[in-house]
């Protein structure tokens, strides 16, 4: 699996955190609106009480009750006849405010005969009517002859109690003759006094105009007394005689209308975003009231850009949340009449507009019913505005995080990619070294990484090439031993003389010892690496051994001038002073190939704050400044000099025994005392008691 890949799922399991956050806010969601609906029954039960006080004396409509449902007005209705400033009016269609024409006894409109539909409305002092038949064109009242069928509507008013007090009283009753278009009076109709009959009455006016396919009446009237009853029917000849449509005559309709006393006192006992509302046992609101939010919603010019993406989260929260709630039931709030059977006791319920609200319900004294109801975005505030905003940020910080170490790790793939097609071309299919790995100037590990490979690669390079080049000097070094003993050998077996034999059969042994010694030199360095596995570890005294080893240089090198410049002891070092004795062995076997004779060889050794110093110079050649190859390294041999049975190998011993002492080596071209050479350095940390046994 790539790097990436193992990076995006453990990405995927930070998405836990917010998962666990929504399961936590679902949780106190369900638990906050138990609390809610709990604490809602509560305030519906005051509520309650309050409303069955103040609806005392008031009648309760009935089921199957006939009734006018009266809307309230703010203003005085104009009577033109068309009805635009009719609440919900509108002409192409009827509007949902439309008195539903249950009583009427009429088809509906989707019929080809004349149906009747009306809205009543009131502003306290007048009573207005909306009457509309449909599928009817007028026929209208000619004074000069009263007896040609025309369009009439009755009206007829039923003072509130006045059956129960005075069964023998009556019935108010207008007729309204259908006109022109214009403002129409209505007259009285007294049965027990001819004479008053048909005199007009100019409180209940009226205004007639065509509409569409059929007639429209707009009138007014003054309000009758709370309770009374109200009733109109529309009357035309047809060709089966006396037609009608209208509301129901016994009994009259019962006026319904909502108490604005009833609805100011129901304001103090709701909470912020609430909807309180109190139906008859019929179905009719006769109170309903709202209280705002407590939130209002924010302008968006005033937000910033990292408040509108916590806002648009804090929304797909919401949706969350109201995705796990119960499917809520359907309640209308636009109509002035509910259906009582199909209202819950208690529960959600979504309005038109999708919001969906807390409800519950509680009986009202006379059989009323009320209803209150509390914005879900309300409660779902309570639970989002705080902890909903912190789970929507750390959401959006933890997918910001997730994209982050999607492109980090995109781009430490990119990175190892390309390190993996610089090493495959600076390699062949046959394992040889075919170009230079470039270095990297990143500090991080990659980069690191990189920069080890191009040096690795480096010396495999380098390696490579001593190995291409080694048979030529294995050749060369051994080609004249070799044409020695051979030559010796074809020689002896034409030597006649005793002399003559023993002179080829040594020039063959010198031959012979000139190859073990080829050999022997080819196998040191592998036979030093082993022994240090088993070098024994002991305190010595680094500067009485590098003066006595100088002192018996000195003696044994009568063709130089070597010299020894440091302390004669009090230097400790942890360690094996035989490696040591060897690594000065190869330092001066190697200054001494290269430096002429009677040259001088310098052995110093000094102390310094943080390690010491063993350096050996000596006169002769340079190094080459520029050759590309480590010295240090097998088989690597740069400068002019002595030859003879040399493969390379002495320098090489010297970095293994400094490896092995914690230390290093360097090489470099040197001027002292007037004087041109080489210089080599060894440089051992101080208190090295834990010598390194790796190359």
């Amino acid at each position: 699996m790539t790097l990436k890949r193992q990076l995006f799922i453990a990405s995927l399991l930070m998405l836990l955190i917010p998962w666990a956050g929504l399961q936590f806010v679902l949780e106190l969601d369900q638990a906050l609106r138990q609390q809610a609906l709990q604490q809602l029954q509560d305030q519906a039960d005051r509520l309650a009480n309050t409303a069955g006080d103040l609806s005392l004396g008031l009648p309760a409509v009935k089921p199957q009750t006939p009734a006018i449902y009266m809307e309230s007005l703010t203003s005085p209705i104009n009577l033109d006849g068309y009805g635009h400033d009719w609440p919900g009016y509108d002409e192409g269609e009827q509007s949902r405010l439309w008195q539903p024409s249950a009583y009427s006894k009429q088809p509906t409109e989707s019929s080809d005969k004349p149906t009747l539909h009306w809205q009543a409305a009131t502003d306290q002092r007048h009573l207005y009517l909306l009457i509309r038949l449909s599928n009817r064109q007028p026929e209208f009242f000619n004074p000069g002859a009263p007896n040609q069928p025309h369009d009439q509507l009755l009206l007829w008013l039923e003072p509130a109690g006045s059956k129960a007090l005075n069964p023998d009283a009556q019935t108010t009753s207008w007729l309204m003759r259908a006109s022109p278009p214009g403002t129409v009076y209505a007259t009285t109709i007294d049965t027990t006094n001819s004479a008053r009959s048909n005199n007009p009455d100019y409180r209940v006016s009226g205004h007639w105009n065509s509409v569409g396919n059929g007639w429209q009446l707009e009138l007014k009237l003054p309000k009758p007394p709370q309770g009374s009853h109200f009733g109109f029917a529309a009357k035309w000849q047809d060709s089966s005689g006396l037609a009608q449509a209208g509301t129901s005559t016994a009994p009259l309709p019962v006026l319904v209308e909502r108490q604005s006393e009833l609805e100011r006192q129901l304001v103090p006992g709701m909470s912020k975003g609430q909807m309180a509302r109190l139906i008859e046992p019929a179905g009719w609101v006769i109170a309903q009231q709202a209280t705002p939010s407590r939130q209002a919603a924010p302008e968006f010019d005033e937000l910033s850009p990292l408040q509108i993406v916590e806002h648009i989260s804090l929304n797909a929260l919401r949706a969350l949340v109201q995705f796990y709630q119960p499917s809520p039931a359907r309640l209308s709030i636009h109509t002035n009449r509910l259906d009582v059977s199909s209202i819950p006791e208690e529960g959600l319920v979504r309005h038109e507009d999708d919001h969906v609200w807390l409800m519950t319900t509680k009986p009202v004294f006379g059989g009323r019913t009320l209803i209150l109801e509390q914005s879900l975005d309300q409660l779902l505030t309570l639970a989002g505005s705080t902890l909903g905003s912190v789970i929507a940020r750390s959401t959006l910080i933890i997918i910001g995080l997730t994209l982050v170490l999607l492109g980090y790790a995109s781009w430490l793939s990119w990175r190892i990619a390309r390190l993996q097609r610089a090493v495959n071309a600076t390699i062949d299919q046959d394992g040889r070294i075919i170009g230079t790995l470039p270095g990297s100037g990143a500090k991080d590990e990659l980069g690191q990484l990189q920069n080890h490979f191009a040096q690795m690669a480096d010396r495999l390079h380098g390696y490579n090439r001593y190995l291409e080049s080694f048979s030529k000097r294995l050749s060369h070094e051994l080609k004249t031993p070799v044409a020695v003993v051979r030559s010796s050998l074809e020689n002896l077996s034409h030597a006649e003389t005793e002399d003559e034999r023993s002179q080829y059969i040594g020039r063959a042994t010198a031959g012979t010892e000139r190859l073990r010694q080829i050999l022997n030199g080819m196998s040191e360095a592998a036979r030093l690496e082993q022994s240090f596995d088993h070098a024994d570890k002991e305190p010595f005294d680094l500067a009485e051994v590098v003066s006595q080893a100088s002192a018996a240089y000195q003696t044994l090198d009568p063709h130089h001038h070597l010299s020894y410049t440091g302390p004669e002891s009090g230097i400790n070092l942890v360690g094996s002073p035989e490696l040591l004795v060897q690594m000065l062995d190869k330092l001066v076997d190697n200054a001494r190939d290269f430096t002429p004779q009677k040259g001088r060889i310098e052995i110093r050794l000094d102390q310094h704050t943080d390690h010491y110093q063993i350096e050996v110079f000596n006169e002769g050649s340079s190094l080459p400044t520029s050759s590309g190859v480590d010295i240090f390294e097998a088989f690597v041999s740069q400068r002019e000099g002595k030859t003879e049975g040399h493969l390379g190998q002495g320098l090489l011993i010297v970095r293994l025994i400094a490896d092995f002492f914690g230390g290093r080596v360097d090489a470099q071209n040197q001027h002292f005392n007037g004087i041109d050479g080489a210089s080599f350095r060894v440089i051992i940390p101080k208190l090295t008691d834990k010598p390194r046994t790796d190359s």
